[in-house]
């Protein structure tokens, strides 16, 4: 049904990379949320009073509660969506996390009030009433949260939607939730034992966890997370496309909201190219990621030296020894210049994070290995950390 709105209401659908498509989507998802939120709530605050039990009740306010966090991923997405302007120049795009992270939030509140609750019906059980009506309803419930699950699962994944992802989290989790209550009803009923505040235990319990797991997934882009390895894939194919491009390195993704990313990278260059048809062959690059990606792209240019054998010679020793240190570590912007008394053997190391070697340490391990391979040679180590 989602899709059948999406397809006749949302003008170039397909276009998820578009922000004016993302945030239709957001509206339109957010929208039936609240609508169908609203319904279960309703339904199941009718059951609860009819069954006189707590766990379908908390159950309902749950729902009620979804209604809100629907509310709130819809402001979210109409707000991300603004222009950029003078105090804002890279957009309001994160403005979604923090409407996903008040989605959590929510979450987080309705699973500690639940958990309180339900340990007071555990301390002062009463009598559930028996209904087929409240069977139905709960059943319903379970399928309407089940199939809201799937069009945020979906929709948040076309269109990389931390808010949409939190939803379908919370969604899935209400079914689990629903399920047990169902369970709990059917107990008191055939075998008579009373488990309906356990039951509400164990909803605020998965609640709680779905909350947790929804908030994680919108601060991390807050704090600053690595870009999908899928991502860093395409960039990497795009820009070594052309031969001109030997090999590239400090690739840094700046994620500024869903469709407001841009990227930063240095790219190899023979340093006896001409550097008018270089420059002209990276300014095409770049207009490529933008058109490709839709993202800005700032490429910078390091010419590397392709035709001294000795300069080729001693970036592979050199390499080797890195690898020695760390087979996961790396080198780039190798360069020697020579003097009347030493050599600078100049480079830039790239270590992965967590290295047992300060950086200071590593400068003074493989200044000494380099030392021993020629006296004259005087390193000038940079330090870096890979940001993919």
């Amino acid at each position: 049904m989602i899709s059948f709105f999406a397809k006749r209401f949302i003008k170039n659908y397909e276009d998820t990379q578009s922000p004016a498509v993302r945030q239709a989507y957001g509206k339109l998802c957010g929208i039936a949320g609240i609508i169908l939120n609203l319904f279960l709530f309703a339904g199941k605050f009718l059951a609860g009073l009819i069954g006189n039990s707590i766990a379908i009740t908390a159950d309902a306010f749950n729902n009620l509660s979804d209604a809100g966090s629907s509310v709130i991923t819809l402001i979210g997405f109409q707000l991300s969506g603004k222009d950029p302007d003078p105090n804002h120049p890279f957009g309001h795009g994160r403005l979604e996390y923090f409407s996903g992270l008040g989605v959590s939030a929510i979450i987080l509140l309705m699973a500690f009030e639940l958990l309180k609750t339900s340990f007071d019906k555990i301390l002062h059980p009463s009598e559930l009433t028996f209904d087929p009506l409240v069977l139905c309803i709960l059943i319903a419930s379970i399928a309407v949260k089940f199939y809201m699950y799937l069009y945020n699962k979906d929709f948040g994944t076309r269109i990389s939607s931390g808010a949409m992802q939190a939803t379908a989290s919370d969604c899935i989790s209400d079914c689990a939730a629903t399920a047990v209550v169902l369970i709990a009803t059917l107990v008191q009923h055939f075998a008579g034992i009373s488990i309906d505040g356990w039951c509400g235990l164990a909803v605020g319990l998965m609640i709680g966890r779905a909350g947790i797991s929804a908030a994680m997934e919108t601060i991390n882009p807050l704090l600053g997370q690595p870009p999908e390895a899928e991502f860093v894939e395409r960039i990497e194919t795009i820009v070594l496309s052309d031969p001109q491009v030997l090999g590239i390195h400090d690739l840094v993704v700046h994620n500024y909201g869903p469709g407001r990313t841009m990227i930063s990278l240095h790219a190899e260059v023979s340093a006896s190219g001409d550097i008018l048809a270089l420059h002209d062959m990276i300014d095409n690059v770049e207009r490529t990621l933008q058109k490709e990606l839709k993202c800005d792209a700032v490429i910078h240019m390091d010419p590397i030296v392709c035709d001294d054998d000795q300069t080729q010679a001693l970036r592979e020793q050199i390499t080797a020894i890195v690898h020695r240190m760390s087979p996961q570590a790396t080198l780039h912007d190798f360069r020697m210049v020579k003097g009347p008394t030493h050599t600078n053997v100049i480079f830039d190391v790239c270590v992965p994070f967590g290295f047992h070697l300060r950086d200071d340490q590593i400068i003074s391990h493989l200044g000494e290995q380099i030392h021993k391979l020629d006296p004259s040679y005087f390193s000038v180590i940079t330090v870096d950390k890979s940001y993919i």
